[in-house]
């Protein structure tokens, strides 16, 4: 008994080939479910830390809410 080929074990066959060639490319599987984000796109949370970061000690306690004397 032949079976028939359809259009959805031909998507199958065609995913798992281009999965097994992006691991032959990379070295390991891909990630789907990051985000890729704009480095061009301004960010509040990256521009804060980079804030902190070049701001002295006093400032950064000053900015927390605790005051030294």
């Amino acid at each position: 008994m032949k079976r028939k080929l359809t259009q959805q074990d031909y998507i199958k066959a065609h995913r798992r080939a281009s999965r097994a060639e992006e691991i032959a490319a990379h070295g390991h599987p891909p990630c789907r479910l990051r985000i890729h984000r704009s480095k061009k796109v301004y960010d509040r949370r990256k521009a804060k830390a980079g804030l902190r970061r070049d701001l002295p000690d006093f400032f950064r306690r000053r900015a927390s809410g605790f005051i030294a004397r």
